[in-house]
């Protein structure tokens, strides 16, 4: 079985926003990291004072998906998203605000 082709996390973020932009979501790169394999982390903020954070990881497959590594209040979402940061400088933080809580990582082609 040939192994799956990777793309590097900048083209990945590029494409994710592209995406966003094309459904009026409103996006924001907050931090950019290593160009090549820097982990990504999403935050949906639903300016209502709320925030969620989600990560990519793996099913019991083996497939790719995104989880939730956070929710709550925005500041605490922020503060622990700044803590990853400390620890991980090659991460990429990209913030979605949609008060209706899109973010279009369960679409086709983004796990």
């Amino acid at each position: 079985m040939a192994a799956e082709p990777r793309l590097t996390s900048e083209f990945w973020v590029h494409a994710y926003l592209a995406r966003l932009r094309l459904n009026d979501i409103p996006v924001f790169l907050t931090a950019k990291g290593d160009a090549t394999a820097g982990a990504v982390i999403v935050k949906l903020n639903t300016l209502d004072g709320q925030a969620r954070a989600f990560h990519r990881s793996y099913d019991m497959e083996f497939n790719r998906i995104w989880v939730e590594l956070i929710a709550g209040a925005d500041r605490t979402v922020e503060d622990e998203l700044t803590r990853q940061r400390m620890s991980d400088p090659d991460l990429w933080i990209v913030e979605v605000e949609d008060r209706a809580g899109r973010h279009l990582l369960d679409e086709e082609g983004l796990a």
